[in-house]
């Protein structure tokens, strides 16, 4: 179920009145009620998929029990094993099958030995990649004994398939999100405003940023060949905030209707778009997922400890394996390596962690320096989401070498974009608007979040509906999937 759609906007209501005014006196009925609510909107898309969640949740949850009971080191890590290779199981099949299998395959023809192998015709189930990754968040901390093992069930069931988070994160921590399934929920009506809030401003960003940046990036990418420098470059632009709207936007929904239930989950995305550096961008882009790699991978593996060359090994791995989480496909993989050629300068330096702060904190402009620093920084982000979004590593390079061609002095002609609805002009001033928006709102945890502190109410009314009518005029309402489905 697509959250910029009829159906979640029947769902949403029906859940919300039930959930408060139907069980709210018993807790285990409210969860019971999230884990049917959630398997209904997953299974809205595909029922059959349904059993890889329950699946999952039955491995990890029995799992759980066992490492609370087992005390023998060697027994225990074989049941952690059991989590992994099952989910991870799961995921190299379902999104990595056919990439090995083809890449292979090819390996071999190489050496002039031509091998024959069927790849499959598998549909990727939605979310596959959040929600493993988040029941192994559970088994690794209960391994660590960082947290206890839950034998409620239907608590860790919720956990596992909370329908606002479920396909496409954040990608909560069970001992962040676990115990609130534990804790009694009342009806906190500014909380839930504020999630009214959050979730208007995600629904500008998907309909009215993401999805008519989409019309444009899509067939500037599709047609590149025949496009100049200059559009190409704008076609980059346009990706880089079809990307950031789609997948922040999101989470704002998610989080703010997470807020509706009384749940808390994590920021997703803090204004990636004003990093000073690559390193800054990182702390500041899908949060959940750069967080779950560092704690359970980066650190593990020795962190920014050691030699140089442990160092140089550790952000070469990170980046690259989340290049590959991203999809299977070269261009990902590139995606992440090129980002970690960025972010080495950065550690051998050892300012990595120069920008920690909000930029131009409680000033109305940036300096010139920090402003260079976000322009340059900004660049390199829209070369590396080039590869993000070409369909192979030789498209990507040849998209590149035409933007640094002569033909980027060459203006574009409002002809090129005759088969889009929307006006790229108004694209580009929505995209400038949305960013001083986002620039004056920086300090919170979304745009428009410290609204209540800045300004009287009859304004603030003023600016909901104003932001209504412009989602209603400018809005993409092609019911266009989220971009991190795929994922």
């Amino acid at each position: 179920m697509l959250f910029n759609s009829l159906d979640f906007a029947i769902f949403l209501p029906i859940v919300y009145i039930l959930y408060w005014f139907g069980t709210s006196r018993n807790l285990k009925l409210q969860n019971l009620l999230i884990v049917l609510s959630s398997y209904i909107f997953y299974g809205w898309w595909d029922w059959r998929f349904l059993s890889l969640i329950l699946f999952s949740t039955l491995v990890d949850y029995l799992v759980g029990l066992r490492l609370e009971t087992e005390n023998n080191s060697k027994k225990r890590l074989i049941w952690l094993w059991t989590s992994i290779l099952v989910n991870l199981g799961f995921l190299g099949f379902f999104k990595y099958y056919n990439f090995f299998i083809e890449n292979f395959m090819t390996a071999f023809s190489i050496f002039g030995i031509p091998l024959k192998a069927n790849s499959l015709n598998i549909i990727l189930p939605v979310g596959i990649s959040f929600y493993t990754f988040q029941t192994l968040s559970y088994t690794i901390d209960v391994y660590k004994k960082k947290l206890a093992p839950t034998k409620d069930f239907i608590a860790f069931a919720a956990f596992v398939s909370f329908f606002p988070q479920l396909v496409a994160g954040p990608i909560e921590r069970a001992t962040h999100l676990l115990p609130q399934f534990f804790k009694k929920r009342t009806f906190d009506y500014e909380n839930s405003v504020m999630g009214l809030r959050q979730i208007l401003w995600g629904f500008f960003k998907k309909l009215v940023i993401a999805d008519n940046c989409a019309e444009l990036a899509n067939l500037i990418f599709e047609n590149y060949s025949t496009f100049s420098g200059l559009t190409l470059l704008l076609g980059a632009l346009f990706f880089a905030f079809q990307i950031y709207g789609d997948f922040s936007g999101y989470s704002d929904i998610a989080i703010g209707t997470s807020k509706l239930f009384g749940f808390s989950l994590m920021q997703n995305f803090a204004f990636p778009y004003f990093s000073r550096d690559i390193a800054e961008f990182w702390r500041r882009w899908h949060i959940s997922l750069s967080t779950w790699f560092r704690d359970y991978l980066y650190i593990p593996l020795g962190g920014s400890r050691g030699s140089a060359l442990k160092k140089l090994r550790n952000t070469l791995i990170i980046f690259t394996v989340s290049g590959f989480w991203h999809g299977a496909n070269w261009t990902f993989i590139f995606w992440g390596f090129l980002n970690a050629v960025y972010f080495i300068p950065l550690l051998i330096t050892e300012k990595n962690r120069s920008n920690l702060d909000i930029i131009a904190m409680g000033k109305i402009l940036p300096g010139i320096k920090e402003f260079l620093q976000m322009t340059l920084t900004f660049f390199m982000t829209l070369i590396a989401w080039i590869f993000f979004r070409s369909e192979s590593m030789g498209k990507a390079f040849h998209y590149i070498g035409k933007i640094f061609s002569p033909s980027i002095l060459q203006l574009p002609s409002a002809s090129e974009f005759m088969t889009i609805k929307m006006n790229p002009f108004y694209t580009v001033f929505l995209i400038l608007s949305f960013l001083v928006i986002e620039w004056l709102g920086r300090e919170g945890t979304f745009a428009i979040e410290g609204m209540k502190n800045r300004f009287p109410q009859y304004f603030r009314w003023l600016i909901y509906l104003s932001l209504g009518l412009i989602i209603f005029i400018f809005g993409n309402f092609t019911k266009t999937e989220f971009i991190y489905f795929a994922f």
